[in-house]
């Protein structure tokens, strides 16, 4: 025999009143820890001019006086309570440690604020008195980099000045921040601590030790003044041919000195004209590099790349994994480089690193298109159409031609890339992309290969970086 089916079980009202209250007490609860955390965030504003004098040694100092208080008392151990009395009483004691006020102007300075790496930088820290009474020996720290400096300033007359010179160790690429200069009270064993701030911190610019290459990058851009196309287009400089107008076509395309003559609205058409665009990228995977000599060869390729397309005026967007770097001018672009630093897993290959970093697409061509690619017109004019058909009027010039995908996209990685990555990047832009990759490898003998349609060159050393890039040709 079947079972029968076995009915709902229908919870009872003091079950449902038993889950209500409990909802009830639980909403309270959270309340009321929101009350009290609210509470204790204000509390702490207001007593963090006190309690941020106290160190981590003088809190400890304080909670092992309560502990010594407490277990005496429970105990009855006077030597515990007299050990919690000389513990409050050294804190009591560093109190006059931190009362007083000075009155200083502290200027830092660096010389120079840009350097290559491996260069020497020196640092200058000037207190003046401004007070209207002598100052008393003071402690002034200062942050540089990763390191701490210790100036003692000795008492100083009013108007007075003191200056202390440091020097800025720069053996890599960096931006070291030197500041902000702060003055230090306390007593000796460190249980509290006063500290003022007096300046602004100020960096320097500890740039890539770059290569010096030949101009127009030695052939890695193609054209200049723009590269002419076969593809058709109402908006552009160089002249194809006269068309019947059709309804939707701009007026200033109209030429006129045809149209009177024909009795029909005649429109210009051109030949859509390109001008070269450079989009430099660098992989910056930290375990794509077999070591971080490797990376910061490969920094440096990327600068000098970087410095001579922007030295010959092409349009050029430098990217890594986390930064689109400034291409203004060759200063712009090294101290940006100074901040590039090694990624990890923002990007599981090469191909999804440069789709992702160049995902913006042009609407015409359907090629990826290279972020924030705007710049100045073409320098120098297009060709005039033949048979007087330039003449006539109708509108003012033509703009200037359209960006598309890039002309050269040069990629930069380490050794640990396979050659077939490369190859997979190359199918993230159209046929007229010329692609070339960059693969440092500190040590190895320096030489070109081509990968399909990509050129790969291998660069062991940056002194082997201008003859290699002399000798590609895309």
């Amino acid at each position: 025999m079947s079972a029968e089916p076995r009915a709902p079980r229908v919870p009872s009202q003091a079950h449902i009143a038993a889950l209500a209250v409990g909802r009830s007490l639980a909403a309270s609860a959270r309340s009321a820890m929101q009350v009290v955390a609210r509470g204790a965030r204000t509390v702490g504003h207001a007593t963090a001019p006190v309690t941020g004098v106290i160190s981590v040694t003088g809190w400890l100092v304080l909670l092992a006086s309560l502990v010594a208080f407490v277990v005496a008392w429970l105990l009855g151990w006077i030597e515990l309570a007299f050990l919690g009395a000389t513990l409050l009483a050294a804190m009591l004691v560093s109190i006059p440690y931190t009362l007083g006020r000075m009155h200083y102007r502290v200027e830092v300075a660096l010389q120079p604020t840009r350097v290559v790496a491996g260069e020497r930088a020196f640092g200058r820290l000037l207190v003046v008195n401004t007070g209207a009474k002598p100052s008393i020996p003071s402690r002034l720290e200062l942050p540089v980099g990763a390191g701490l400096a210790e100036f003692i300033v000795p008492a100083l007359p009013t108007t007075a000045e003191h200056e202390e010179l440091f020097a800025v160790p720069t053996n890599r690429r960096a931006v070291i921040v030197a500041g902000p200069a702060v003055s230090v009270r306390g007593d000796q064993l460190g249980l509290l601590r006063r500290i003022v701030r007096w300046s602004e911190p100020v960096e320097l610019f500890v740039h890539p030790v770059t290569a010096r290459l030949k101009p127009s990058a030695a052939g890695l851009v193609r054209d200049l003044e723009g590269e002419v196309t076969k593809t058709i287009t109402d908006n552009d400089i160089s002249f194809h041919a006269l068309r019947a107008y059709q309804p939707g076509d701009a007026l200033r395309n109209v030429h006129w000195r045809t149209s009177a003559r024909t009795g029909q609205l005649m429109v210009r058409q051109y030949e859509e004209t390109r001008r070269s665009q450079l989009a430099l990228l660098q992989r910056t995977e930290r375990s794509t590099y077999a070591s971080d000599e490797e990376f910061e060869l490969g920094v440096s390729v990327l600068a000098s790349l970087g410095v001579q397309v922007i030295r010959d005026a092409t349009r050029v967007d430098v990217l890594t994994e986390e930064l689109s770097l400034r291409t203004a001018t060759p200063t712009a672009l090294l101290d940006d480089t100074s901040r590039v630093a090694a990624a990890s897993g923002a990007f599981d290959s090469m191909r999804s690193f440069v789709r992702e970093r160049t995902k913006r697409r042009s609407a015409a061509s359907g090629a990826h298109h290279v972020p924030g690619a705007a710049g100045p017109p073409p320098r120098g004019g297009g060709a005039a159409p033949p048979g007087g058909a330039g003449g006539g009027g109708g509108g003012g010039p033509p703009p200037p031609p359209r960006l598309s995908a890039p002309s050269v996209a040069i990629i930069v990685a380490g050794s640990e890339v396979p050659l077939s990555e490369f190859r997979s990047a190359e199918t993230v832009f159209g046929a007229d992309t010329q692609t070339l990759g960059f693969r440092v490898e500190s040590g190895a003998a320096s030489r070109i290969a081509k990968v399909a349609g990509t050129t790969v060159v291998t660069v062991g050393a940056l002194s082997d970086l201008a003859r290699l890039v002399g000798r590609v040709r895309p």
